[in-house]
């Protein structure tokens, strides 16, 4: 698989494919984080005297114009990140994209409308996907992908433009998240930690799984936490669990020792009557929650418990909240947790996924951390053990 740095673009035409599925607020961004992670990359293609075509998508059109879903905003804000104008061609992919690709100078910029417009960009088939991957490859002479965050997703963008562009590498970001994700956990300093939280098992049942036997310690909070305390025999009360999954939280907790991973589990609860509530109703051990209240995050000694082990690690990878930190009161586990991992001076530390990430920049502590992944599903595949989508098709799109 190339990369950019990898590829000679001093004057060509470059398609960039980006992640800036950014939060809006009528018509306002209201975090410009996944724009700014692909600056770097941009600049470095504008520096080289190449011109560049982006292309992302925004929600969920369905396959149809949705003037709220316009990349306007975002093509504005890009442009005042890049210091370059970046015109946004509007609606579907038309001629008119073609005829603005071709009048592109040096050092120019121009960027498709959501991609999603398009019904053929999330074909779940290549023949649902039809021609739209030809279509866009030949807008440019090199294809970049630089979006981590849906290189899970077989979308045209991802899957079908290496099969026709003249060459297609990744970006700056794919380059890090290769970096962290796959070459550094293939060989990890020990201790090596996986924490994980949330709100259900069955999206990181798949991490689990493929982690035993590779991780020293596995640290569980979260909502995600309450399926393994009813696999023990615990109530739950009024707790988010998921009663379908106690037989693999079982298995997990059964297979960890022997396979040389140890399982870390809440010792005791902060409380509260339902998930709306802004106080605590009180603090629990793990075996006696009240069958009235629900938990919404791990108490002060399951704090000591996991800071202790987090306090030898060497190398963690986090993903998951301890609790409902959106609410302050509920907020200490998660945010204990965050400045354990902080505080590490010589270990390697990666986080992943939006709710984490946002606990991170909640302490502004991002800049304490080795790596933050760009990716949400892709993250977690990836820790599952998975070969992405976009990096299958990078590579097979070399060889072709």
């Amino acid at each position: 698989m190339l990369f950019i740095d990898q590829v000679d673009i001093i004057g060509k035409k470059l398609l960039f494919r980006v992640d800036f599925n950014v939060p809006l607020e009528s018509g306002v961004i209201t975090d410009d984080n996944r724009i700014q992670a692909a600056i770097p990359t941009l600049k470095y293609a504008l520096d080289k005297g190449a011109s560049i075509i982006l292309c992302a998508h925004l929600g969920k059109p369905k396959g149809k114009v949705v003037p709220e879903l316009s990349l306007a905003p975002v093509a504005k804000r890009t442009s005042e990140l890049l210091g370059v104008d970046v015109e946004l061609v509007p609606g579907l992919l038309s001629e008119l994209a073609g005829e603005k690709a071709a009048a592109l100078k040096p050092g120019q910029a121009i960027m498709l409308d959501n991609l999603r417009y398009n019904p053929e960009e999330t074909g779940k088939t290549a023949a649902e996907r039809g021609d739209f991957g030809h279509r866009l490859a030949a807008l440019a002479d090199i294809y970049v992908n630089d979006a981590f965050g849906v290189a899970h997703r077989e979308n045209a963008s991802v899957v079908d433009i290496p099969k026709f562009a003249p060459v297609s590498c990744g970006g700056f970001l794919l380059k890090k998240e290769q970096e962290f994700l796959g070459d550094a956990l293939k060989n990890p300093k020990r201790p090596y930690v996986c924490v994980s939280g949330g709100a259900k098992v069955s999206t990181k049942l798949g991490i689990l799984t493929n982690l035993l036997g590779k991780v020293d310690d596995i640290i569980i909070g979260g909502a995600m936490a309450n399926t393994f305390m009813l696999a023990k025999g615990y109530e739950v009360g009024n707790s988010l669990v998921e009663k379908d999954l106690v037989e693999d939280a079982r298995s997990i907790m059964d297979k960890a020792e022997s396979m040389g991973s140890k399982l870390h589990l809440p010792v005791d609860y902060i409380y509260a009557a339902s998930h709306d509530a802004v106080e605590a109703g009180g603090i629990c051990a793990a075996d006696e929650i009240p069958s009235d209240s629900m938990v919404l995050d791990i108490g002060p000694e399951t704090v000591k418990s996991f800071v202790t082990v987090l306090g030898r690690s060497k190398t963690i990878v986090w993903n998951g909240p301890m609790g409902l930190f959106e609410t302050s009161a509920f907020a200490k586990g998660s945010l204990a947790v965050c400045e354990a991992i902080a505080n590490l001076d010589d270990a390697l530390s990666i986080v992943g996924g939006g709710d984490t990430d946002a606990v991170v920049h909640l302490m502004n502590l991002a800049d304490k951390f080795s790596f933050i992944s760009t990716g949400g599903g892709s993250f977690l595949e990836f820790l599952e053990g998975k070969e992405l989508p976009a990096f299958t098709a990078l590579k097979e799109g070399l060889n072709s």
